[in-house]
C-alpha cells in the first residue's frame, strides 16, 4: 500500500457517534474518579504529608505546590473532565484536564499506576481528535468547525482503538512469565487472601483456581482486542470485558481501572452496532459527502506515536535481569497485576 492509498483510507469519513460515546463515558468516569480522590483525602495523604517525593527523570521541576494550589489543580481536573463529558469548550476542557491530571501524576513516580498513565495518554489523544462532533454542547452552540457534519476521519477512531489494543495486548505479553503461568503467582497468594469473597471465596485457596485465573487472564488480555475488532464476536467480547473487569474490580483494590476499561471498550462498537441498538437516529448518520485530507506529515507523526507505544513495552528486554525484580522498564509497559 502506497502513502497515498494509506492517506485515503485514513481520511475516509466514518460516524462520529462511537467517538462521542467514548468521550462522554471517559469524561464521566474521570470526573467521578477525581471527586473520589478528593473525598478520600488523598491530596493530603499522597502529596502534602510526605516530605520527600520520587520525581521522574527530567521532571524534577514538577513539585508539590502549596495546599490551596494542589486542591485547585484537582478542582481544575474535575472541571476539565466534566467539560469533556459535556463536549463544552471541548478542546480547552481536554487541555485543562490533561495538564492538571498529568501534573499530579508526575509529582511522584512511587504512585505510578498503569491506568493513570492510560488516562493521561487518552486525554492527550483526545486533544487531537474531533470527539465533540455530535452529542455535545459545542454542537448545540455551533462551536464545532463543521457543525452540520456528523462524521469524522477514520484515523481519529483508529488512533483511540490502537491505544486500547496496545494496553490489552502488552498486558498479555507481560504475563508470559514463569511465575505467572507455571507457579500461578502472585494470583495464588492474592486469591488465598480472599476466601471471604461471597459464593466463590471457599474455592480461592485451591491451586487449580489460581491457575485458571492466571491462564484465563493471560488469554483474555491477548485475545480480547482481536475479538472486539471482529463484528461477529464483538457483543460476546464486550460481555467478557464487563465480567472480567467487574470481577477484578470486586476482588482486588485497583481503583477505577476496571470501570475505565469497560467504558473504553465501547469505542470498538461501530455505527451499525449502535443503529441495531438505538434505531435510525439522526446523530448516527454518516455524512458520506464529507471530505477529509490528512497531510503526509500527520501520517508520519501518527506512525511515530504508534511506534513509540510499541517500543516502550518492549524496552525492558534490552536490560539484563528480571524486570519484575529490578523494575527497569517496568513503567509505561502495561505490566498490569503481575507482581506483588
Amino acid at each position: 500500500m502506497g502513502i497515498e492509498d494509506l492517506k485515503e483510507r485514513l481520511s475516509t469519513p466514518v460516524s462520529a457517534f462511537p467517538l462521542a460515546v467514548f468521550r462522554i463515558v471517559f469524561g464521566i468516569v474521570l470526573c467521578f474518579s477525581q471527586v473520589r480522590f478528593l473525598a478520600k483525602g488523598w491530596v493530603e495523604a499522597l502529596f502534602l504529608v510526605p516530605t520527600y517525593h520520587f520525581t521522574y527523570p527530567g521532571f524534577d521541576w514538577v513539585q508539590v505546590l502549596p495546599a490551596p494550589w494542589m486542591y485547585a489543580l484537582l478542582a481544575c481536573s474535575i472541571i476539565g473532565a466534566l467539560g469533556i463529558a459535556l463536549g463544552f469548550f471541548y478542546r480547552w476542557s481536554t487541555l485543562l484536564f490533561f495538564l492538571t491530571f498529568t501534573y499530579l501524576e508526575l509529582i511522584d513516580k512511587a504512585w505510578y499506576l498503569n491506568h493513570y498513565y492510560f488516562v493521561s495518554l487518552m486525554a492527550f489523544l483526545l486533544l487531537w481528535v474531533p470527539a465533540n462532533q455530535v452529542v455535545s454542547l459545542d454542537v448545540y452552540f455551533k462551536r464545532t468547525q463543521h457543525p452540520e457534519s456528523k462524521s469524522i476521519p477514520r484515523w481519529a477512531l483508529l488512533l483511540i482503538q490502537f491505544q486500547i489494543f496496545v494496553v490489552y495486548f502488552f498486558a498479555g505479553i507481560a504475563k508470559l512469565k514463569y511465575d505467572w503461568l507455571v507457579r500461578a503467582e502472585p494470583m495464588k497468594t492474592w486469591l488465598a487472601a480472599r476466601t471471604d469473597f461471597p459464593l466463590l471465596g471457599s474455592w480461592f485457596d485451591q491451586d487449580w483456581v489460581a491457575y485458571a485465573f492466571s491462564w484465563g487472564g493471560t488469554l483474555y488480555d491477548l485475545l480480547i482486542p482481536f475479538f472486539l475488532l471482529i463484528p461477529q464476536t464483538r457483543p460476546v467480547a464486550f460481555l467478557a470485558v464487563i465480567l472480567f473487569h467487574g470481577m477484578t474490580g470486586l476482588l482486588f483494590p485497583i481503583g477505577m481501572f476496571p470501570w475505565i476499561m469497560i467504558g473504553a471498550a465501547l469505542i470498538f462498537f461501530t455505527e451499525e452496532d449502535w443503529k441495531n441498538l438505538l434505531g435510525e437516529k439522526s446523530f448516527l448518520q454518516t455524512n458520506v459527502q464529507a471530505s477529509y485530507t490528512i497531510p503526509t506529515g500527520w501520517v508520519v507523526l501518527l506512525g511515530l506515536y504508534m511506534g513509540l507505544q510499541i517500543f516502550l513495552p518492549l524496552r525492558h528486554y534490552s536490560y539484563p535481569g528480571n524486570v519484575l525484580w529490578n523494575e527497569k522498564g517496568l513503567r509505561f509497559a502495561w505490566h498490569v497485576m503481575v507482581m506483588e
